[in-house]
């Protein structure tokens, strides 16, 4: 394929097209775009699709660090220095396009040309603010209250306000690693969030806005109350 023109570069047809230093790739779900310990000489931009990124610990338990999807870069820490290894598995959960950029590539790019150094580092800082999110979201909030968070996240809500959204087939299991906590609680909060009309379930989730309940405001009614005026949770009821 032939390049365009350094004065013509244009950062969505970057993105958009195989080239020097550039692959495309297209994964099936649950097949692996890199593993834990591979050589991290490369950065992965999502054009569609989802990927989990996941780290197993010495004794064999795995954790669930997040989910990208299309516009997002996965892979970055190759760009720390050269002959790392990854400290993840990247692993897609549905039919995603990835493009595969070289580390060289990434660096001319990120150095030369002041569009994509400019998309680059919001992703970055955009990535640092979730990932503060996330560990005080761990450190401070409630099983259940975490739990509602991902599934708002996965739907997006936010960016098309007051629609609910279906959200990718995900198994409770892979919830509850997400989590921090047990599948079995897991499955104790989305019957409960069902029961509350929260959200529906039937092969995929659609979640409804009525769950920025959990979040913003720190309680889910009793389920035989919906109509009565719900109490905010203290401490000590919090599922820990």
């Amino acid at each position: 394929m032939i390049e365009m023109n350094a004065k013509e570069f244009n950062v969505e047809w970057f993105l958009a097209n195989a080239g020097i230093g550039r692959r495309v790739i297209r994964l099936e779900p649950k097949e692996t775009l890199f593993s834990q310990g591979d050589d991290a000489n490369c950065v992965f931009y999502i054009q569609k699709g989802r990927v989990k990124n996941t780290v197993v610990s010495t004794t064999g338990k795995e954790a669930t660090l997040a989910q990208v999807e299309g516009g997002d870069f996965i892979g970055e820490e190759s760009l720390a220095a050269p002959g790392i290894m990854r400290l993840s598995t990247a692993t897609a959960l549905t039919t995603s396009t990835v493009l595969k950029i070289t580390r060289e590539e990434i660096l001319r790019v990120i150095h030369e040309e002041h569009d994509f150094s400019e998309l680059f580092l919001k992703f970055m800082l955009k990535r640092s603010m979730r990932m503060q999110a996330d560990l005080v979201d761990q450190l401070f909030n409630s099983s259940e209250k975490r739990l509602a968070r991902i599934l708002l996240m996965m739907a997006e809500f936010g960016q098309e306000s007051g629609v609910d959204t279906l959200i990718p087939k995900i198994s409770q299991e892979n919830l509850a690693q997400m989590v921090g906590t047990t599948r079995s609680r897991v499955s104790f909060f989305m019957n409960r969030f069902r029961k509350l009309g929260f959200i529906q379930y039937s092969g995929r989730i659609r979640v409804h806005k009525s769950l920025l309940n959990v979040v913003l405001h720190d309680y889910a009614p009793n389920v035989h109350d919906r109509n009565k005026k719900p109490q905010v949770a203290t401490r000590k009821s919090r599922s820990k």
